[in-house]
C-alpha cells in the first residue's frame, strides 16, 4: 500500500512549527504495511491542498492519503473543501466513526469538519491537527483501512476509473 501524509499548517510550512502530527500518523500506520512515499507540510490554502491531493491520487498513485490540520472553524481551515474539491465520492463512514468515539473523550468532537473521500482508487481521511487527536482517530479507523484499500483496489488489482465515472475536476 503507497501512503502519503500531508500536514496542513501554516506555522509548520513556514518552518515555525515542528510536525508532530505527521510523525504521529507514521508511527502509527506502520502496523497496517505500506510505505510511506510521500510527505509534505502545506499551508492552508485551499487551492495548494487540492492539488497536492491530486497529484497523490492522480500521478503518485497513492493508495492512501492522510491529511492532518485545516479541519476545525478556523476561517484559514480548508482541509475539508479542498478534499471534497477533487472527490469523486465521499466515503462518510469514516468521518462519523472517528467523531463518534471522539465525543467519548471530548464534546469538542463535534466541531470537526473532518471528511474522508475517495479519488480514483486513493482514499483521502482528513485527520485532526493535535498529535493527541490523530492517535485516538487513527486507532479509530486503522483497523478498517487495509480492507477498504483492499476494495477499493481491486484487492491489490489495477484500478482504472470508468471513463463515465472520471475524476471531479471543478476546482
Amino acid at each position: 500500500m503507497k501512503i502519503a501524509i500531508l500536514t496542513v499548517s501554516d506555522k509548520g510550512a513556514a518552518g515555525e512549527r515542528e510536525d508532530l502530527s505527521g510523525a504521529v500518523i507514521a508511527e502509527e500506520i506502520a502496523d497496517i504495511g505500506g510505505e510511506i512515499i510521500a510527505r509534505d507540510i502545506l499551508p492552508d490554502e485551499r487551492d495548494q491542498l487540492s492539488e497536492k491531493l491530486k497529484y497523490y491520487a492522480d500521478e503518485l498513485g497513492v493508495e492512501l492519503v492522510l491529511t492532518t490540520g485545516g479541519t476545525g472553524f478556523s476561517p484559514r481551515d480548508w482541509t475539508p473543501e479542498a478534499t471534497l474539491d477533487i472527490a469523486d465520492r465521499q466515503a462518510p463512514g469514516l468521518a462519523e466513526a472517528m467523531r463518534q468515539e471522539s465525543l467519548k473523550i471530548t464534546s469538542r468532537a463535534m466541531l470537526s469538519r473532518a471528511v474522508a473521500a475517495i479519488r480514483g482508487c486513493t482514499l483521502i481521511v482528513n485527520l485532526p491537527g493535535s498529535p493527541k487527536a490523530v492517535r485516538e482517530n487513527l486507532q479509530t479507523i486503522k483497523p478498517a483501512l487495509p480492507h477498504a484499500i483492499d476494495i477499493l483496489t481491486g484487492a491489490g488489482g489495477e484500478c482504472a476509473v470508468p471513463e463515465t465515472h472520471g475524476h471531479n475536476d471543478k476546482k
